[in-house]
């Protein structure tokens, strides 16, 4: 959960990098909490509005996370510009975001944690 509310919380930060466990257990809360709010929404059968808000709520934190992924791996953020092209775009981002971190590079020095 530490997580998924340090990428909130840094939801402006397209610099520096994002390690593999960030950007991957935020992408895991992120499909809990939607899911979540789906079911809520199913059995309390209002209007489809709170899966709608929720994803555009986290779409700035959710680019964001990418790209610092994408610096962690020793990638341009441009890189993003991937999601465009359909289903291979989806399969080359997850690739570069299952690569390892790169030692120090351009976006940072190294970190563990």
């Amino acid at each position: 959960m530490q997580w998924y509310i340090k990428a909130l919380k840094n939801y402006r930060g397209f610099t520096g990098r994002a390690t593999r466990t960030e950007y991957w257990m935020f992408f895991l809360f992120n499909i809990i909490f939607f899911i979540a709010l789906a079911f809520l929404q199913e059995m309390l059968g209002i209007i489809h509005l709170l899966t709608p808000l929720y994803s555009l709520a986290m779409f700035l934190p959710s680019l964001a996370v990418l790209l610092r992924r994408l610096h962690d791996s020793g990638k341009s953020g441009w890189w993003v510009l991937f999601c465009l092209i359909p289903m291979v775009g989806f399969v080359i981002l997850t690739v570069f975001a299952c690569l390892p971190s790169e030692g120090n590079n351009k976006y940072g020095s190294n970190f563990n944690y």
